[in-house]
């Protein structure tokens, strides 16, 4: 009996092992095929001739589709599985990515990064919903701490990677590069990536959050566990994950607000050469990695699963990161830098609480990737309005970044405020965060 036991804690380590590198693995390689635009914006418009508007409504047309990406990520992840899915949106990106590659008009390129943007939407709550059924919750945190450093890693990597091959071979090698890379990361997925314990012969891995806590109290809650297609979620389970959603729409504004212009900023308004402002511009992320690790840890060990007070606390930091980017950064290299670095370190540790282990510890391991998919989607629709808005407030002001750094510490402060209002309710037991 004891040695039966050990060869199953054995076995199940193992596979959680594999698990959690498949599917960091898989999220990076989407990195691979979502940056690389963002990367040659400057010399892609040059190239082709397209305006500052012109890169604003490509970026939206991505943000749009991605956003109902993960919407249906959520209907689509539960009946599919989330290998599946994660194998279904990886193929299509790569081969979007291979089309940008050998695009020359607007139109094409519109229409893939559309279709792109669906498939990308498929990564994170396949992500999600894979990692629940392989963790208990008092680990989660950590471990997902952990585990969200893909996005930072992902992020870095595929940025220097881009730049690289946009200094070295242009633009298009870019594209094919991340290509390739996503076609070999597939590949992993493939062999490594089984659903559920119980598809390699395992005992489920059971939790208190499989019973009630995520359930509407009126229903049976073992009925509700043996019921895929029903989630049982109560009245504050659905306020909670959609007052997420609001948290996420203004931390992923922001994320993708320096993401996807920094790089160009660095280049027309600090005349930095286009590869070493892509390389400049990764110190957002690699801040980013340090704060999501020290999330991870600090909310299971300082704040004992308090997630969503240390989301709150870190993010009014952020905003006073956005203050010192707009009082000093506007215009000197240096401080701009500074303040990137804080707000990345600030930012990134909610962004992955609120979006991950937040999204398993709602909605229960069951409902993990419909919660993923929902907070995701709606976070996502701020990415869309930012490239609008930044495009525009670029071209009426003639070039000033000043009235955008306003715009940044406007949402930065509305993040926080939402936040707080999360641990409110969260202190009248009405969300598990």
């Amino acid at each position: 009996m004891i040695t039966n036991l050990l060869g199953e804690k054995s076995a199940l380590r193992s596979w959680q092992i594999k698990i959690f590198s498949a599917t960091w693995l898989a999220y990076i390689g989407y990195y691979f095929a979502r940056k690389a635009f963002y990367v040659v914006k400057s010399p892609l418009a040059d190239s082709l001739g397209f305006t500052t508007l012109d890169l604003a409504h490509l970026g939206t047309a991505y943000l749009v589709f991605y956003m109902v990406g993960q919407y249906s990520s959520a209907f689509f992840g539960r009946k599919l599985g989330p290998k599946l899915l994660l194998l279904i949106g990886m193929g299509i990106s790569l081969a979007c990515n291979f089309a940008f590659g050998i695009s020359n008009s607007f139109w094409t390129i519109f229409l893939f990064l559309s279709i792109n943007g669906l498939a990308q939407g498929t990564g994170w709550p396949g992500c999600i919903g894979s990692l629940a059924y392989w963790f208990k919750r008092d680990k989660r945190g950590t471990i997902l701490g952990f585990w969200a450093t893909c996005y930072q890693v992902g992020s870095i990597v595929a940025t220097s990677f881009a730049a690289y091959m946009l200094g070295e071979f242009g633009w298009r090698w870019s594209f094919f590069g991340a290509s390739i890379v996503l076609l070999i990361i597939w590949a992993i997925v493939l062999f490594l990536h089984p659903n559920r314990p119980e598809d390699v012969g395992l005992d489920p891995i059971e939790d208190d959050d499989d019973q009630c806590e995520s359930c509407d109290p009126s229903e049976d809650s073992y009925q509700q566990k043996d019921d895929p297609e029903k989630l049982g979620w109560s009245k504050d389970v659905w306020s909670t994950v959609i007052t997420m959603g609001l948290i996420y729409f203004s931390i992923k504004f922001l994320r993708y607000a320096l993401w996807s212009w920094v790089p160009f900023f660095l280049n027309k308004n600090f005349g930095m050469e286009v590869s070493n402002a892509g390389y400049l511009s990764t110190v957002f992320d690699v801040a980013g990695f340090a704060g999501v690790l020290f999330a991870g840890y600090a909310s299971d060990r300082l704040f004992k699963g308090k997630r969503a007070l240390l989301s709150a606390v870190m993010l009014s930091l952020m905003a006073l990161a956005f203050i010192l980017m707009y009082a000093k950064g506007a215009t000197d290299l240096m401080f701009f830098t500074i303040s990137m670095g804080l707000a990345g370190f600030m930012l990134y540790g909610p962004d992955s609480l609120i979006s991950g282990v937040g999204a398993i510890d709602v909605g229960s391991k069951k409902g993990a990737l419909v919660a993923a998919g929902i907070i995701n989607g709606t976070g996502s629709i701020g990415p869309i309005f930012q490239e609008e808005i930044i495009g525009w407030l670029y071209t009426k002001y003639d070039q000033s970044i000043v009235p955008i750094l306003i715009l940044l510490l406007s949402m930065a402060i509305v993040s926080a405020a939402l936040t707080f209002y999360l641990y409110w309710k969260s202190k009248q037991g009405k969300a598990n965060l």
